[in-house]
């Protein structure tokens, strides 16, 4: 997969060089382009940004830097052979980035991160690119931060771990939450190493017991407990299929009780809880 980076920040990306992201580089299964806006102003201040029209605080990115950066570095990944590239635009008012869309991501050939500074670019950018090649105007939560650079960190290292290759054991990512078809979109449940016995805190004994179908229910009902615990809204909306009889009887004892629909919803006594 080959990445380009557009930012007026680049040492920002710095962490794109050690773990997993950076052995993928090294390996070859990730080739990342980091590009400085600024080569593309033209007067001495380097000046990428601008007032807004209209009025109102802040400053806007502007067309003319983006437009150029934009066409050299699709051309200059063209001739180097690379093909399909999507625009990815990270903001605060985008699509809510999540595991699925890493995944999907994760099947592209060639990404392009705009990460923004300021109110963000000026929107005639990605309205004109959107008429050559996919955007994806995408949001890692709902908070703003300074700058898009730690958000491309945060899609770059989710997408990267999912391409084959990258992770040392292929299943590793079959059950994170919120793997496609994982858990029935559950949290992931506590895990525990050696030593056996730390400062007094033991192993849950279920793990030590060799019984694979015990662990499988012990690390099933965990994660239905944590699930409720930081997410119940992923239990309201799972399909009530996705749930078996030995799930039912957990999330009973939680509080929880099917709606005539078959979702499940808490019952009054388990929110006051």
């Amino acid at each position: 997969m080959r990445l380009d980076i557009v930012t007026i920040f680049p040492e920002y990306l710095e962490p794109l060089n050690v773990s997993l992201v950076g052995k993928a580089r090294a390996r070859g299964q990730l080739d990342v382009h980091l590009h400085d806006l600024r080569d593309w102003t033209h007067d001495r201040h380097s000046t990428v940004d601008d007032t807004p029209y209209g009025g109102g605080p802040g400053m806007v990115m502007k067309t003319g830097p983006w437009g150029e950066a934009l066409d050299e570095v699709l051309a200059s990944g063209y001739e180097s052979g690379a093909c399909a590239p999507a625009l990815v635009v990270p903001t605060p008012s985008g699509r809510p980035f999540t595991q699925e869309l890493a995944a999907e991501l994760a099947g592209q050939p060639w990404l392009i991160f705009t990460p923004a500074r300021y109110e963000g670019i000026d929107r005639r950018v990605v309205d004109e690119y959107a008429t050559r090649i996919p955007v994806h105007e995408l949001s890692i939560g709902d908070y703003v931060l300074a700058g898009g650079e730690a958000a491309v960190l945060v899609m770059t290292e989710a997408v990267a771990r999912l391409l084959p290759g990258v992770l040392g054991n292929a299943e590793s990512h079959r059950d994170d939450s919120f793997a496609p078809g994982a858990m029935a979109d559950l949290l992931e449940g506590p895990v525990y190493t050696k030593p056996p016995l730390w400062r007094g805190r033991g192993v849950p004994d279920v793990l030590l017991s060799g019984h694979h179908g015990r662990i499988a229910r012990w690390r099933r009902d965990e994660a239905l407990r944590r699930t409720a615990r930081h997410r119940p809204d992923l239990i309201e909306r799972c399909d009530p299929s996705a749930f078996d009889r030995k799930d039912r009887e957990t999330l009973s004892v939680l509080g929880w009780a099917p709606s005539p629909d078959g979702r499940f919803w808490r019952r009054p006594q388990a929110v006051e809880e």
